[in-house]
This record gives structure tokens, C-alpha cells and sequence, in this order.
């Protein structure tokens, strides 16, 4: 040792920039074993029912197909923890775009050709897709998601809200939104002497691997996954997915590996989406902005398949200091995909709501919005009492006024005009909490002076691996390309999956520990390292989910300023800039990238992403990217990430909190207050699309 250790934060390049650049990186469909076949499913075109019958017979008699897996050919499966997963099992369609064959094929325009031939008969029930707020079968839940209670009551909040001198009711809607990752999800499956090996495009690979080997009824070591490049995620490859378990049940019954790609519009109806949620938000105040009374109801939609209820309200339990509050969610359990994890769930429908209430607030207070949110700073957290770890929400209004602009403003809604259009400023806060699983890794001193650490992380885009070369250095005080990181593959030291902005902490976590222990056994040691090396191993079971004392939470401050067209209702943002307070940052520049790519995430959803279900047939309208607008360059203004120092010694030992979610939570509101500020109309359903925004 003795070489000059990289200094931890410093924008160190990816690893594996140049491979991806270059085509050498390779994602899940991209192997090529011998004899690969490919598979194309069959979408059921109804939303509740039967099948009756399934005519395969024009598919078979395509030149090259080999075969249509159907309800009576498929594998059996044992039964699965997660209800999605139990694909081609039975006659049942418990939705639009539920699989109800595969057809495989040499080609994959033979497969898909041949899946277009097959002929389905249905038994069509009766559905109900479409959510309401006063729908009949809503039920409040137990638990929601993160396994938070579904309501949560402090003090007399109604009867606080009642006698607040200042008070805003009011109801916002967000509708369903889609993950679309860049790369769709996608697998290839091979048997080889009855042991299963797929490469999949997932967030987690010792969960897709448990997860089949109890499908399939095999020990776990008879089946490998690998996940080495993975074209990003955000939550829906967080679990095993339906092509996965498709792809390996076509390989059984084919005796041939398959490769399975999603098309881009069964994404929508197969891999989750972020469920839609109707909010009404009761704020009371005293004259002078201090909050008597919080009450945040949100009501969303699950599935018949299984529940999965987006936590919308439990920000509200974090924010704001106030006498009285109560939280709660409803759901509704309709003929609809299963709704799933999508970027920062809970708190980015949630504190759009918050965060749009709390500017209204605001307004019907005359106070600036920042100095509201200042002076319901909490002194602990609200709903457990616990003191934050840290919180630094105030330096980062602060910091961020200061750095946009804020003072100059006129607070005065509709009075900047340029042309035809309006202008407008808005703020709004940002949280996240901060997550850590345990995790295993080891770590080898080869004799040649390279270090390799290993451990089953996944890169679905974040720079992991670069991250975790760099934790690694630091504890070994050597420099990064000194280090070797593997990743990506059973077999490695297990570790949990990317997602929950927990997966560096985590992984970190593990690495910063087997660093730090072999750097101790080097040192007692004399003579030359063996042939093969020295390793350290740790696993953080029973330290890193050890009960913290401590709320622990990112927390930040988003600026946004906005034009509408009064003509057209057009709507474009000038400028976005984000301050966070997330803890030590571990690498500048995969940091700033994650950031800005959330705020994009951010304004895609305030502005044209919005997803629908046809009340007629069940399905997703628009389910393909020119029906469902993510943002592209032309609607991305100049946008600046920025961070306070922030050091906190309660999170883990790289001091790091995860940066993967907030830049997304309060984007959305900080544009609508934008908007409101613009053009002193207040709109309340997301997107904001010119036919909604009338002035």
C-alpha cells in the first residue's frame, strides 16, 4: 500500500463507461447461447374472465415455430409467493394484458407473427377498472407498503382544523404512471442437466434466483442469474417479473434456451406500475403559520391479483411540526394490473400533494412559502418522536434561494408577462427515508498488488460499480484503479437488490467492513501473500438492520420556474435547481446524474406523463412511449444539483444517505406552484397538458 487513495466523493469515471459505449457491455438480451430460441406472449385482450378455448393451429403451422405454451402445456410451477408470477397456470384472466400463451419460434418475427396467429375465445365478466374517491369498495388498509400503518392519528385534527384561524381543503389527483426504463425487461433462459441458468435485465439477482428456484422446485444452487448491465429500473425490475419465469417455463418445455425481450407496450400491463391516488389535504394554521392541524386521506387503486398499496400519505408523517394530524389511505381493489414499486413510492405522489397544500397555505396566509415551511420545522420527527439523524432541510431552502434567485421575487400571482406567455416561481420540499439491508462481500489482496472486492450489486445505471471501487480504496488506502469490483452474478457474496436508494448503503456497507478487516489481517501479517491470494469476508446481518434510535432521512428543496402560454396552455419550465442534504457524497458526478435525473423523472410526471385505463376494455391507453411522453431534450431546461456538506455519523460508515429518489419527490409541486404563481389559476390534476391548463 502507500499509494495516494483516491479522496472519497471525487467524480470518479464509470468503470464501465467505455464498454457500454462501445457495445461490449452486455444486457440480458443480448447472450447468445447455441441454439437460442425466442418467445413472443399472447396479451389477453379482456378484463376479467375465462378462456375457453385457444386455437393454435395457424401459430404451429408457421414454418419455424416450435411451440405455443398454453394453460394445459405449459410447466407446472409450485406455488408462488407473489400471485403475478403464476403465469400460464390456469384459465383465468384477472386482467388486460394478462399472458395467456407464448409462442416460441427460431426467429423472433416468426414468434411474433405466431403469436399474433393464435385465436383466443374468453368467457368476459363483468369488470370495474376506474377509481373514485367515494367508490364503495374502498377499504382502509392495515398496512401499506415499507410495512407503515395505514392510518396514523395525534391529537383532535378535525376539530384543530376547525377552529384554525387560517385553513385550506383542498384535493389534488395523480394519475397511473409507467417506469418505462430504457431497456425493456427482458430474459434468457437455458437448461443444462436440470440446473436453470437465465440472464435477466433485473434490480436484484439473488432475489430473481430465489424466486424461480422455489417456482421451478429447486435447491438455490441450482440456479444462476445474471444481471451484469442492467438499462435502468426505477422499482419495476425490483421483484421477479412475469418474462422471467415466461422465458424459463418456454427453455423447460423447449429443451433449448429462449430469450424473452417485453414488447415496450406490454410493459404497462405486466411489470407494475406506480398506481393512481386521489388526495384531500386539510391544513390548519394560526395567523402566523404555525399548523394546528395536518390531515392528509389518500385514496388509491390495488389489484384482485394482490394488494399493493402506494403509501402516499406517510411523507406527511415526517414534514411538518403540527398540534393535531391524522393520515390515512383507502384502496380500492380493481380489475387492473397489480400496481408496483415505481421511483421514490409514497413519498413522490404524496409530497406532490404536501407540497402543492402547503404553498396554497401559504398564500392564504400571505407568507412566503419558504418562511412557512421554516417555521413548522420540526424539532423531532412527528409521527415517532425520534430525532433525526440529521435533517438540514433549512439549509437547503436557504441555500437554495439564495443560488436562484428568490429574493428578487414578486410574490404577486400572474404579473410577469412575457409575450403571451406567463411566468412564474415556485419551491416545494423534498424527504426520502434512508434505507440499508445487510449484505455479504469479500475482498482479495493478490500478490500483484490488485484488489478484488465481490458482491452480487447490481448497476442498473447508478454507477455502482464505481461507487463501491471507490468505498473500497478508501478503506484500503490505495488507489481506485487499484480495485477490481465483480458484480452482477449469483454465486458472489449475496446481497440485496438496487432499489429503496438503500442499494450503495447496503453494499457499501459490506465492502467498507471487509476493506477494513483485511487491511487489519495485512497488517499482522509477514511474508508474501499466498498464490491465490488473501481474502476478507463480512456479512452486516444484525448490524446494518440493527433498530436505529434515530428517524433517518434525506431531505431537500426543489426551485422551479415555469411559462404558460395564454394562449394555447402550454406549459414549458425555464429552470429547475434542487439542493439536498443526502448525507456524504460518494461520487460527484454519478451523484449529480442521479439528481438531475430524478427532477427530469419529476418533470415528466408534472407535466405530460399520465397513464389511463379504458373503462371499455381494461387496458392502459397510450402504453407506448409516443402515447405516454417522457421527457425528451427539447422539454429539459437548464437544471443545477447542488448539495450542503453534511455529515452524519447515525447512517452507516461511508456517512452516505441514498440519492436515487429525491431528486424526483417535490419536483412536481415546486412546477405547479410555478404554475399557480404564472398564472394565479390553481391546477390540481397532474399532468399538466394544455387542454387542462384554461386560463
Amino acid at each position: 500500500m502507500g499509494a495516494t487513495p483516491s479522496a472519497p466523493g471525487a467524480p470518479v469515471e464509470r468503470r464501465e463507461g467505455r464498454a457500454k459505449v462501445t457495445g461490449a457491455a452486455k444486457y440480458a438480451t443480448e447472450y447468445a447461447p447455441p441454439g437460442r430460441v425466442y418467445a413472443w406472449p399472447v396479451p389477453a385482450t379482456v378484463a376479467r374472465g375465462t378462456v375457453v378455448s385457444l386455437d393454435t393451429s395457424a401459430a404451429l403451422a408457421l414454418p419455424g415455430v416450435l411451440a405455443v405454451l398454453t394453460p394445459d402445456s405449459a410447466p407446472r410451477l409450485a406455488d408462488a409467493d407473489d400471485p403475478t408470477l403464476a403465469v400460464l397456470q390456469d384459465s383465468r384472466v384477472p386482467h388486460h394484458g394478462w399472458p395467456v400463451a407464448l409462442a416460441v419460434a427460431e426467429t423472433l418475427e416468426t414468434a411474433r407473427a405466431a403469436a399474433g396467429a393464435v385465436r383466443v375465445r374468453y368467457a368476459s365478466e363483468p369488470h370495474d377498472v376506474t377509481l373514485t374517491v367515494d367508490h364503495p369498495g374502498a377499504y382502509h388498509p392495515e398496512e401499506v407498503n415499507g410495512g407503515h400503518p395505514g392510518e396514523r392519528r395525534q391529537g383532535d385534527p378535525e376539530g384543530a382544523f376547525a377552529d384554525a384561524a387560517v385553513r385550506v381543503d383542498v384535493s389534488y389527483a395523480v394519475p397511473p404512471l409507467h417506469n418505462h426504463p430504457m431497456e425493456p425487461h427482458g430474459a434468457t433462459a437455458l437448461w443444462r442437466d436440470g440446473a436453470l441458468t437465465v440472464f435477466d435485465s433485473s434490480q436484484g439477482g439473488d432475489t430473481v434466483r430465489a424466486t424461480l428456484a422455489k417456482l421451478f422446485a429447486l435447491p438455490e444452487e441450482r440456479v444462476s442469474v445474471v444481471c451484469e448491465h442492467v438499462g435502468g429500473g426505477f422499482g419495476s425490475k425490483g421483484t421477479p417479473r412475469p418474462h422471467v419465469v415466461l422465458a424459463a417455463l418456454a427453455a423447460r418445455h423447449t429443451g433449448r434456451p429462449v430469450q424473452l425481450a417485453l414488447p415496450r407496450r406490454e410493459l404497462t400491463e405486466l411489470v407494475g406500475h406506480r398506481a393512481p391516488t386521489l388526495h384531500r389535504v386539510r391544513l390548519g394554521a394560526r395567523p402566523d403559520g404555525i399548523l394546528t392541524s395536518l390531515i392528509h386521506e389518500v385514496t388509491t387503486h390495488t389489484s384482485r391479483v394482490k394488494e399493493f398499496v402506494e403509501q402516499a400519505a406517510v411523507p406527511a408523517r415526517v414534514m411538518y411540526a403540527s398540534g393535531s394530524s391524522r393520515t390515512s389511505h383507502r384502496a380500492v381493489a380493481l380489475d387492473v394490473p397489480t400496481p408496483s414499486w415505481m421511483r421514490a413510492p409514497g413519498e413522490t405522489p404524496g409530497m406532490y400533494a404536501l407540497e402543492s397544500a402547503v404553498d396554497e397555505l401559504a398564500c392564504a396566509l400571505g407568507m412566503d412559502p419558504i418562511e412557512l415551511r421554516v417555521a413548522n420545522e420540526p424539532p423531532a420527527e412527528p409521527d415517532s418522536g425520534r430525532p433525526f439523524s440529521s435533517r438540514h432541510l433549512v439549509e437547503c431552502l436557504r441555500e437554495g434561494a439564495a443560488r436562484f434567485g428568490w429574493a428578487g421575487r414578486d410574490p404577486r400571482p400572474g404579473v410577469r408577462r412575457s409575450g403571451s406567455w406567463l411566468i412564474g416561481t415556485g419551491v416545494a420540499a423534498a424527504t426520502y427515508p434512508v434505507l440499508v439491508s445487510p449484505s455479504r462481500a469479500t475482498v482479495t489482496a493478490h500478490p500483484d498488488g490488485l484488489y478484488v472486492v465481490r458482491i452480487n450489486a447490481t448497476d442498473i445505471g447508478t454507477g455502482a460499480r464505481t461507487v463501491l471501487t471507490q468505498i473500497a480504496a478508501t478503506a484500503l488506502g490505495v488507489r481506485v484503479d487499484s480495485v477490481r469490483t465483480e458484480i452482477g452474478v449469483t454465486g458472489l457474496p449475496r446481497a440485496p437488490l438496487a432499489g429503496g436508494s438503500a442499494g450503495t448503503a447496503s453494499w457499501g456497507w459490506a465492502v467498507d467492513e471487509a476493506c477494513r478487516s483485511l487491511v487489519r489481517q495485512l497488517a499482522e501479517r509477514t511474508g508474501p501473500l499466498p498464490p491465490g491470494g488473501l481474502t476478507a469476508s463480512t456479512d452486516t446481518e444484525g448490524t446494518a438492520d440493527a433498530e436505529s434510535p434515530y428517524a433517518r432521512h434525506a431531505f431537500g428543496a426543489h426551485f422551479a420556474e415555469a411559462a404558460v402560454d395564454t394562449v394555447t396552455g402550454e406549459v414549458r419550465v425555464r429552470r429547475l435547481l434542487g439542493v439536498y442534504a443526502a448525507g456524504r457524497i460518494l461520487n460527484a458526478r454519478t451523484a449529480r446524474s442521479q439528481f438531475i435525473g430524478g427532477m427530469v423523472m419529476g418533470l415528466g410526471m408534472a407535466l405530460t406523463e399520465g397513464g389511463s385505463v379504458d373503462p371499455a376494455s381494461g387496458a392502459f391507453i397510450g402504453s407506448d412511449l409516443a402515447g405516454y411522453h417522457v421527457p425528451a431534450h427539447a422539454d429539459v431546461p437548464a437544471i443545477e444539483a447542488h448539495w450542503i456538506d453534511e455529515e452524519d455519523s447515525h447512517l452507516n460508515p461511508m456517512g452516505s444517505k441514498g440519492i436515487g429518489e429525491i431528486g424526483i419527490v417535490g419536483t412536481a409541486a415546486a412546477i405547479g406552484n410555478a404554475v399557480h404563481h404564472a398564472t394565479g389559476v390553481r391546477f390540481r390534476e397532474l399532468p399538466l397538458t394544455p387542454d387542462r391548463v384554461h386560463l
